[in-house]
């Protein structure tokens, strides 16, 4: 028992023997410490002194993806008349929508509409590489444009990677979508840019454009029977009308009712007039429910806290700037030491 303590005593004592050796041979390389700390935070005040002010937008919005309750009271009553409704697929529902707004198909759209900026109309992909400084650290970049007007089709293929990768790079680093509570079905977006009003007007659009294709993609089954259904009402609403003009000109002509040959040709279209009115009231009792599922299926994006002006300031402090490269360098130098005092010794 006393030689196990005594042999941990010893490991203790040895390991702060250790601790006290290497501090001491830190310590006398003070000055460096102290030079590295200076010229590092000096670094730091210069970089937060250039690097530019960021925009950061605000916006929340609301999602009514259709009452459940409603469509299941219309698909029973469906069954019940004789004919059936699917209910609709949820996989374009809930979280799906963040990733609809930070997609290709919408980030490139936008960047590629026009707006005004300093009095002066912009494709928003070429002003965005305006003002982050890409085209002025890029020679290629300095050559390649997108001018307003310019149809997509005609881009040659290195406006189509810059375009792709602009996208990639702005959807990652400078577009946040959020749900911040599940239960609710409440979205945040934040979009921040070196500009106040590309920072509005991209946050505007980008709602605008996520909106517009949420309703299309969520309807557009329903929108298709909906059409379908038009299509086919009006057909057979033709099919009868023809079917009754013709009766009555078969009528005029045969004014003699005494031949029953003369009235073979009215009870076909008294017949037809049956089959098709019977039809047609089918037809138009699946075109009603067809209405009203389509009505149903269109979501609703309600946009509760807008993007509105001032935008929100994101400034790289300078005492953080000084702290933070002061803390690196350090913490470099540290290392630096430490490896060097290690293969000393082993040499």
């Amino acid at each position: 028992m006393l030689t196990e303590e005594n042999g941990n005593i010893e490991k203790n004592h040895f390991l702060g023997n250790v601790l006290i050796k290497r501090f001491k041979y830190l310590l006398r390389f003070w000055w460096l410490f102290i030079l590295v700390g200076i010229i590092s935070g000096l670094g730091g005040i210069w970089y937060a002194s250039n690097k530019k002010i960021l925009y950061k937008s605000h916006l929340t919005f609301a999602l009514d993806e259709g009452s459940k309750n409603s469509m299941a009271n219309v698909l029973s009553l469906a069954s019940q008349l004789g004919f059936s409704l699917n209910e609709a697929n949820d996989i374009f529902g809930g979280d799906n929508i963040n990733e609809i707004i930070k997609s290709r198909r919408i980030v490139e759209q936008i960047l590629l509409s026009v707006d005004t900026f300093h009095t002066k109309p912009y494709t928003l992909i070429e002003y965005l590489l305006d003002i982050d400084g890409s085209k002025k650290n890029s020679r290629i970049l300095k050559n390649v444009h997108f001018p307003v007007g310019q149809d997509r089709s005609t881009f040659t293929y290195q406006q189509d990677s810059i375009l792709y990768h602009t996208y990639l790079s702005f959807a990652n680093e400078n577009i946040v979508t959020d749900r911040p509570d599940r239960k609710l079905s409440l979205f945040e977006i934040n979009v921040t840019s070196p500009d106040e009003k590309f920072t509005k007007d991209f946050t505007d659009r980008l709602v605008a454009e996520a909106d517009s294709f949420y309703i299309q993609v969520r309807t557009k089954k329903a929108k298709q029977t909906l059409d379908i259904l038009e299509d086919r009402v009006a057909s057979m609403k033709g099919n009868l009308n023809n079917s009754i003009s013709k009766k009555s000109e078969i009528q005029d002509v045969n004014v003699n009712p005494a031949f029953s040959s003369g009235q073979a040709p009215v009870l076909k279209q008294q017949a037809n007039i049956q089959v098709y009115s019977a039809a047609y009231a089918e037809l138009f009792k699946n075109l009603e429910f067809a209405r009203f599922n389509y009505l149903n299926e269109i979501p609703l994006m309600q946009i509760i806290d807008k993007a509105d002006y001032p935008m929100e300031k994101i400034k790289f402090g300078k005492l953080k700037g000084a702290l933070l490269f002061s803390i690196l360098a350090e913490l470099l130098l540290l290392c630096f030491l430490a490896l060097k005092k290690i293969f000393s010794n082993q040499s």
